[in-house]
Formats: structure tokens, sequence, C-alpha cells
């Protein structure tokens, strides 16, 4: 769910041109956030009611990278400034490439990181989750009320949204903006299971760890997992980066989950990645048109986004306790 601040920075990162494309594979949500138990009864509120816009995340990669080339399977191994300033960076299998800036957008687990920020790491929370979809069919209608809420039974929390698109991806590009191709996705119901720290999975597969934890529960909720798409579920760890001290400004930066991951239960992970991505745009336009040179600009963007960046994380470990109270936040 993007907010109006996520929202407004994809638009603003879009050619104008796409913009009746973007609002045609998105839809407005509301959701009451309550807390079920796992017979769907009303148990509990999470808080004020949250509205925003959906957006299927395969769906708007392939919009962002659309007319870009992109080099896979080079993951990059490390980096070098150059005398003249310039910053060349290292890849396996495939040759150096030197550039005037470098930017780190890879993840928790940056690699330039590393390197520019190796007192910054990732602390586990020892919190996994299971994220995954099914297709949205007349069988779960009735659960549309779980949608943007919180079921809570046997230690664990199961999270329940639904993306139901204006028009479908594919043939909204292929009637709004041609030069686009876009996956051939249905609705769905994007469901995410958070377990507890330290909870043994062995070797089940993601369905079967949620399902293991399901047993007596509504049946139509079990039948949402049952249905699932193997390919779209899978397990996965809460990690979070807190960003730390300023590194000296120069021709390298990072933006999204590499310098301030957050955990999912605040839900502004991919809001605070794209507001890095439109204000990093923003002050590179500025030294492109001569406002300021680019070191200033880079350091204009990062003062920026280390403030806003670290409130992200606080309070996105700050909403985790209400889905895993023996989460470790330190």
């Amino acid at each position: 769910m993007l907010n109006p601040i996520g929202f407004r920075a994809v638009r603003d990162c879009l050619p104008t041109r796409w913009h009746p494309l973007l609002d045609e594979i998105v839809m407005d949500a509301s959701a009451e956030q309550l807390v079920l138990d796992p017979q769907l009864n009303e148990i509990g509120r999470l808080g004020a009611g949250r509205t925003g816009i959906v957006v299927d995340r395969q769906v708007l990669r392939h919009l962002l990278l659309t007319g870009l080339t992109v080099h896979t399977d080079a993951a990059l191994t490390g980096y070098d400034v150059l005398a003249d300033g310039n910053v060349r960076a290292r890849f396996a299998r495939r040759d150096p490439a030197t550039a005037d800036l470098l930017v780190g957008a890879d993840g928790v687990t940056s690699a330039i990181r590393g390197v520019l920020s190796p007192q910054t790491t990732p602390t586990d929370t020892g919190v996994r989750f299971v994220i995954g979809r099914t297709p949205l069919t007349d069988e779960f209608a009735d659960l549309s009320r779980a949608y943007g809420s919180k079921i809570t039974g046997c230690g664990v929390s199961l999270l329940l949204g639904a993306m139901r698109f204006r028009t479908p991806p594919k043939q909204a590009a292929e009637q709004l903006a041609p030069e686009v191709t876009l996956p051939d996705i249905g609705d769905y119901v994007r469901w995410a299971m958070i377990l507890p720290p330290n909870g043994s999975l062995g070797y089940l597969t993601a369905q079967d760890a949620v399902l293991s934890r399901m047993e007596g529960w509504h049946p139509e909720l079990r039948a949402l997992i049952e249905q699932a798409d193997p390919d779209n579920s899978t397990l996965l760890s809460i990690r979070a980066v807190k960003p730390g001290e300023r590194w000296a400004s120069g021709p390298v930066t990072m933006l999204g989950d590499a310098i301030h991951a957050t955990s999912p239960t605040g839900g502004n992970g991919a809001n605070t990645a794209l507001r890095d991505a439109d204000l990093l745009r923003r002050c590179l336009i500025e030294a492109n048109e001569g406002r300021q040179d680019l070191l200033s600009a880079v350091d204009d963007y990062e003062r920026q986004m280390f403030e806003y960046g670290a409130e992200a994380v606080r309070s996105s470990l700050e909403k985790l306790p209400a889905f895993a109270p023996e989460a470790k936040l330190s």
C-alpha cells in the first residue's frame, strides 16, 4: 500500500504520458484494521483505519524498468573512487563500469553499504514471515471484512489484502502505452503470516509452514493458503537497518533498504524507498542544470534522507511487537 508521499513519488519519477496507465493499474483501498480471531470474530482494533493506493510490486517494477538497460547475473563486488572523482564499480562476471555517481539500491545485504558504511549492519529481529498470493475468486468473497486486518491465534498473525486491478495490467498497457509490456496478472488476495522468533520450520514449504499453524482455523482461511500460487509464496526474515553516522560525501550514495530497511509492520518500506528515488532525482536535476555541483546535490539528498529514513525504521519497529511480542529490537 502506497501512502500519498510514496504514490506521488512514483508519479513524479515516471513520464507524464504513463500517468493514465499508472492510474489504471492501481486501486484505492481502505482498511478498518480490525483484530480478528481464527474464526473471523472481531476481538479488537489495531488503531485508526488506513487508506492508500494499492499497487502490485511486480507490475510496478516492470513499469519502472521500461526503457532501461538492465544487466542481471552481475553482482557488484566492490568499487573504487578514482583520482578524477569518478567511481568505478566492479562486478562478478562483467567488466567494470565507470560513472560520476554510484547509487547503492541493492537491499538489506547491500555490498555498497559494506564498503561505504561498514559500521551500519542489519539487525535480525528473529521474526520470520511468509508471504504469498492466491487468485481472488468468488470463494473468498466472505473474507473481504478481513482485508487490512490482523487475524491472530496460535502465537501467529495473518494479514490479508486484496489486489483488484481497475483494468488487467497487460490489457491496460496495450491500450494506453503500447511501448510498455506488463505482466498478465489477474486479481488476487495477498497474505502474510508473521511467525514468532525461534519457531522451528524444519523443511516445510512456505505454504505448509503457514498451514501447520492454522489447525482449527476458519475453513476459508485454510483454503486461501491451500490454493496459493507456490511460485509467489516465500519465507523471509525481518531485518532492520538503522542509518548510523553520515559518511563523507562523495560519488557514492545509497537509497531504500540498503540504508534504512524497515519492518513490514510499519507499511513504510517501499514508500520511503520511493521517496528516496524522487528526492535524489530532484537533487540530480539541480546538479545537471548547474544550480549546484554534484557532490553538493548528493549531500543535500543524504542529509534529508538520513532524517526521515531513521524515523521510518524507528516507527516500523515500534509497531512490530503488536504482531510479534518476542521480537528483538536492539
